[in-house]
């Protein structure tokens, strides 16, 4: 799952290829958003598969949310790895991730799983906006709910986030292999964490504030959050292969399924991330894993963890620049009306 940063371009296939639509006439591919606005998909880029486009039509204004749930997963993505070899790096060419999106390491696992929650948790988002024309509020919470509050206001709807995240994302996958079923999983794994991390929100009501008696709804959590915990599952990440009980009488999903690598650990749950190789160690620039290395990046001389100079630099060595900066400090506001400062060097 993928986007394009091209002007006027949205990009989205999980596969780490490309679709893109863009405000170019076509008589095969129009498509019309909820403002009545042509958007087009471009030719020279991978199309939208039919049951994609179907998606978008059912749900006037569901693209734009598409969007912005990308822009939003991209942009975690490299808040969470900032200070690690990998730091989620990201290209203007035809495959925003690079090569590592057709790996199956752990990062390839987190970016599937994060990309597929941002879509999950805009879209859910978009819902209770009234941005997306098929869906609302989640109103089924209605109702008591304890002794002194109740149910009511307007709950994100995460089912619907989670049901066309499901339809839309996954449609991408094909075949029956080991990355298909990774993905998959993955995919899975990212919508299963913004589900899990919705929380209760009440409004107090009552005379001067006694909140005698509130009312609650359910609440996306903040990206950060879903980021924070996918990062932590990233850390736990389980190494898997591919599964066949080898009995006709087996259903689809039962025939074909994840394995954990080591045979005493127990099977990766739902919510866990799956990878199926060992990851690079990006210490280099390699055209092969596409991997750009370290070198040029700031490190902390002082820290031991993973954004330290040692590990960073991978043994390389790293050069110290002091520099000497004035900037304006202890500024006070006089009556009336201007402000004096002081100027201060670091």
């Amino acid at each position: 799952l993928a986007l394009s940063s091209l002007s006027n371009t949205l990009a989205v296939n999980n596969s780490g290829r490309w679709w893109g639509i863009i405000n170019v006439a076509s008589s095969t591919n129009l498509l019309t958003d909820s403002k009545n606005v042509q958007l087009v998909l471009d030719p020279s880029l991978q199309l939208l598969s039919r049951k994609q486009r179907k998606l978008i039509r059912q749900n006037p204004g569901i693209l734009h949310s598409v969007s912005a749930g990308l822009q939003t997963a991209i942009k975690e993505c490299k808040w969470q790895f900032r200070n690690r070899r990998w730091n989620c790096p990201t290209s203007q060419g035809p495959n925003i991730f690079g090569k590592i999106v057709n790996r199956g390491c752990r990062e390839t696992a987190f970016i599937f799983a994060i990309t597929s929650a941002g879509v999950t948790h805009s879209v859910a988002r978009s819902c209770s906006e009234g941005s997306i024309e098929s869906c609302t509020c989640d109103y089924r919470r209605r109702g008591p709910g304890g002794p002194d509050w109740h149910w009511g206001g307007c709950s994100d709807n995460i089912d619907f986030g989670r049901l066309f995240g499901r339809e839309f994302v996954d449609s991408s996958e094909k075949g029956r292999d080991l990355r298909f079923l990774m993905n998959l999983h993955n995919n899975e794994a990212g919508r299963m964490t913004v589900f899990s991390e919705m929380r209760q929100e009440c409004k107090c009501h009552g005379m001067s504030g006694s909140c005698t008696v509130r009312t609650c709804w359910m609440r996306l959590p903040t990206f950060r959050a879903v980021g924070d915990v996918l990062k932590d599952r990233f850390d736990g990440a389980s190494r898997v292969i591919y599964g066949n009980k080898g009995s006709n009488r087996a259903s689809r999903v039962e025939l074909h399924h994840l394995e954990p690598e080591n045979p005493a650990h127990k099977p990766p749950s739902p919510h866990d991330l799956v990878y199926f190789e060992k990851s690079p160690n990006f210490c280099t620039y390699s055209g092969k894993t596409g991997t750009a290395g370290t070198a040029g990046r700031f490190c902390n001389s002082s820290s031991p963890g993973l954004d330290g100079c040692e590990l960073l630099c991978c043994g390389r060595g790293y050069r110290t620049r002091t520099q000497r900066v004035t900037e304006r400090c202890n500024c006070t506001f006089h009556w009336c009306c201007h402000v004096s400062c002081l100027n201060c060097t670091n």
